[in-house]
């Protein structure tokens, strides 16, 4: 048999606290190699399954605990002396597993997951002392140790009739995964909350027509002097300065549209109270502090107000403005 360079399971150690187990380990491995009858007593076995079995019992003992059986060549002789050495073991881990079992709760754990987990190590623990764990106890242990406020989900899974624990514990993982994603929704978006606005969505605004002194909002058209076609700052207007030469040139907002010398330029005043109106200008969609008309414009403006000068009305007239 070649070297065994690798352990097939934990070591037992010098305190033999984790004896139980090896055990079980120990015994599993040498009957899958064949070796089983070489630890039972009045064997047969031949010297070289006994020799492979010793091998590898002490090849999984701690360096400190191998040296104190350095003598033994017999894999039974072997294996007596470690259960006779740690088999008291039984009687010290029974009654922790017991008060486990008795104190085990699965409203003391956050998830099935951990409750489960928990439940198969005590079992495993109460099975290696020799105790008898069975389905129907680990069920009624489940059932009885719900949270009150999952009173409604125990009676559920009671009426089911579930036979074996593995069934309850899948139904539970289930409900628990439902659950969790429930509560993921709910925290994304509270209950009466209402949804986001779409992505594409457009708020409808009226589009403002108005007439502004410095002329950079509104629709119009102009004749300035005749006829032809120009842009000028204000807009797109029709016009011909000297005759029939037709020009072109760009400006920045709008299209106008009027006949004769100029346009009347007077203050308009918003009906609308939603709309901003300019107390300083008597214009509207801006406020007194961004207001640009010029000085003179809003002096003709105030002194309108106050009745000094009710007959003023302000005219635009070859890009300038005059009183008329």
């Amino acid at each position: 048999m070649s070297k065994i360079n690798n352990l097939d399971f934990a070591a037992l150690n010098l305190f033999g606290d984790n004896y139980l187990q090896w055990a079980l380990d120990a015994k599993i491995i040498l009957k899958s190699k064949g070796l089983g009858e070489c630890i039972t007593e009045d064997n047969n076995a031949s010297e070289k399954d006994r020799y492979n079995a010793i091998l590898i019992i002490r090849h999984h003992l701690a360096e400190s605990l191998k040296d104190q059986y350095l003598t033994i060549e017999n894999p039974l002789d072997l294996w007596n002396e470690l259960k006779s050495r740690y088999d008291h073991q039984r009687t010290v881990i029974l009654p922790k597993a017991r008060s486990d079992w008795r104190d085990l709760r699965i409203q003391d754990y956050n998830s099935v997951d951990e409750y489960n987990s928990a439940l198969f190590k005590i079992v495993s623990k109460l099975k290696l002392c020799g105790e008898s764990i069975t389905d129907q106890d680990m069920l009624e242990k489940t059932f009885s140790t719900f949270h009150t406020s999952n009173v409604l989900l125990q009676q559920q899974c009671r009426d089911k009739g579930f036979k074996t624990y593995a069934d309850l514990i899948s139904c539970l993982l289930l409900a628990e995964q439902n659950n969790e994603l429930l509560m993921r929704n709910s925290e994304m978006r509270p209950p009466g909350s209402a949804p986001p606005p779409e992505a594409h969505a457009t708020k409808d605004n009226k589009e403002s027509h108005h007439v502004q002194g410095n002329g950079h909002h509104g629709r119009g058209r102009g004749n300035r002097n005749g006829r032809g076609r120009g842009r000028s700052s204000f807009g797109c207007g029709q016009g011909n300065q000297h005759g029939r030469d037709h020009g072109r040139d760009r400006g920045s907002f709008g299209r106008g549209h009027g006949r004769g010398r100029g346009s009347s330029f007077k203050p308009q005043h918003s009906t609308n109270p939603s709309k901003s109106v300019c107390h300083r200008c008597g214009m509207g969609n801006h406020w007194a502090k961004t207001c640009r008309t010029p000085k003179h414009l809003v002096d003709l403006y105030q002194e309108s107000l106050k009745g000094k000068n009710p007959e003023a009305h302000m005219t635009y007239q070859d890009n300038d403005f005059r009183l008329s």
